[in-house]
């Protein structure tokens, strides 16, 4: 890459001129950004919410900080920001429903400040198309009310690459300095190591681009990944036996990090599967993943249509940046979850967007009605698979919702009530909805021992959840036994009550 591929001017139309004009006009959204991020949120709210219950990495979140249950175990991959997010509303209420609304709220409000921020730097026309292309995404949809990291390091990841650009483009830009170190922070309050992936390309085009070459920006980005995962370091000495140590439980966690190219996983995890893992199950429905084949070759369209104009900066560098972004978890993980790539699909929205535009604006005046309707049926088909594919996972939380709260009307009512302790399949959940403690004595989350739990259950309710047609642990072959609502797709499990529990 020869330096001359990133520099540039700023675009033909100086931003400044509407500054100049009146500065609040240049601050004011334009219209197609805010229609946009209130049909995201809205979308949200009928499609996503209604009835929609906490995942399994979700309660692990927000028992952190919810009154609900005690915490539960907390693995040495985790990050405490995404519960910092919902702690202002979890800590005073347990509705999952306010939860939800109040993240839906604020994912909009992210998505608006994203597109706001790149104002300066590309056509309101190319930002709102990507903004339209990444906020209809069932990922994006569905992840937009959870209390999962990954699609605010998504947000943060493309204010950090705007502001980055606006701050070496244009050093008066105080805003833009700003700017970037605060989503630096947040990309690495919410996943320290994501935030390594952004901060890498960005330092390397301010060190490669001879006119980019700014100390202070330098410094404002290992600053803010610096105070965004210092959390996360101050605990992995105070919890995990150092830095080193916590890193290395996390590979082990993820599986062992190495040479694992997992494009095969992501593609099956576009079916509509939150977690792939393991993932060599048949590929049952490729017609989901037809978008993921068209987004390569759009983002090079975008990439090539740039590359002769003002905007090639704006367009090539958060190309690069998602590809780098993607590279962990598309080469070095065995398993897959079609969140883990949300930065990367929020920052090539803007060369495919570009790409789109480009075929349109290029085209002959009297070719150009025909272009857009053609691009917006190919739009529209896409929306519809996502739909479907979005709608099938909230069918499955809301059914899962209501089966765990049987679960726990059951538990309650064999006599497993706070305080009380839940180990087993499935503990995580079925802890958090009954108001207990879950703890595991092996495995990632393995939090306790063997006498540990034997000595809990001599003063208080101990429930041991078995899956499905499996064995009873040998201490608890002699407690009260009873059958459990399924879970949907499962057979009914079992709960084995210790003796302290009074139904």
């Amino acid at each position: 890459m020869q330096q001359a591929s990133l520099a540039t001017d700023l675009p033909e139309k100086d931003p400044r001129a509407d500054a100049d004009r009146g500065g609040v006009r240049a601050a004011r959204p334009p219209l197609p950004f805010v229609v946009l991020s209130v049909a995201f949120v809205a979308a949200q709210a009928v499609l996503m919410m209604p009835g929609m219950g906490l995942g399994w990495d979700e309660t692990v979140y927000v028992s952190q900080v919810s009154p609900q249950a005690p915490a539960a175990f907390f693995s040495a991959p985790r990050a405490r920001g995404i519960s910092f997010l919902a702690a202002p509303v979890a800590a005073f209420t347990t509705s999952v429903d306010v939860l939800r609304c109040y993240l839906a709220l604020l994912s909009g409000s992210a998505l608006l400040l994203g597109l706001q921020v790149w104002r300066r730097l590309l056509p309101v026309a190319v930002l709102t198309l990507a903004g339209t292309l990444f906020a209809t995404l069932w990922i994006t949809l569905f992840y937009g009310p959870q209390v999962m990291p990954n699609l605010w390091v998504a947000f943060a990841a493309l204010v950090a690459v705007g502001c980055f650009l606006r701050a070496v483009l244009d050093p008066g830009d105080r805003a833009a300095r700003i700017g970037l170190g605060c989503a630096v922070a947040v990309a690495a309050l919410m996943r320290p190591t994501d935030a390594c992936w952004l901060v890498a390309p960005l330092a390397v085009a301010a060190l490669w681009v001879r006119s980019w070459r700014r100390p202070t920006v330098l410094a404002i980005l290992f600053a803010g990944a610096a105070v965004g995962a210092s959390a996360w370091i101050i605990e992995a000495y105070v919890s995990y036996g150092g830095l080193a140590a916590r890193l290395r439980r996390a590979g082990e966690i993820q599986g062992g990090l190495g040479w694992h190219p997992a494009f095969g996983h992501q593609l099956r995890a576009l079916e509509g599967r939150s977690l792939c893992r393991p993932c060599d199950m048949r590929w049952r429905d490729p017609a989901t993943a037809l978008w993921w084949f068209a987004l390569p070759v759009l983002t090079a369209g975008g990439v090539w249509a740039a590359a002769r104009t003002p905007l090639r900066a704006a367009v090539l560098l958060p190309t690069v940046t998602g590809l780098v972004l993607a590279a962990p978890y598309l080469l070095t993980i065995d398993y897959a979850a079609a969140r883990f790539l949300l930065p990367t699909y929020a920052l090539l929205a803007l060369p495919v967007a570009f790409c789109l535009w480009r075929l349109v604006t290029a085209a002959r005046p009297v070719l150009r009605p025909m272009a857009v309707a053609v691009i917006a049926v190919f739009l529209l088909v896409h929306v519809g698979s996502q739909y479907v594919t979005a709608d099938r996972l909230v069918s499955r939380s809301r059914a899962t919702r209501e089966a765990l709260a049987r679960i726990s009307a059951e538990l309650h009512r064999q006599g497993v009530r706070p305080p009380c302790t839940v180990t087993g399949n499935e503990s995580v959940r079925i802890a958090f909805q009954a108001g207990c403690s879950s703890r595991q004595l092996a495995g990632h989350d393995g939090s306790i021992s063997r006498a540990g739990l034997l000595e809990l259950a001599g003063r208080q309710p101990v429930g041991v959840l078995v899956a499905p047609g499996g064995p009873a642990p040998g201490y608890a072959r002699g407690w009260r036994s009873v059958r459990l609502p399924a879970l949907p797709g499962e057979a009914a499990s079992r709960l084995y009550v210790s003796p302290t529990a009074r139904p």
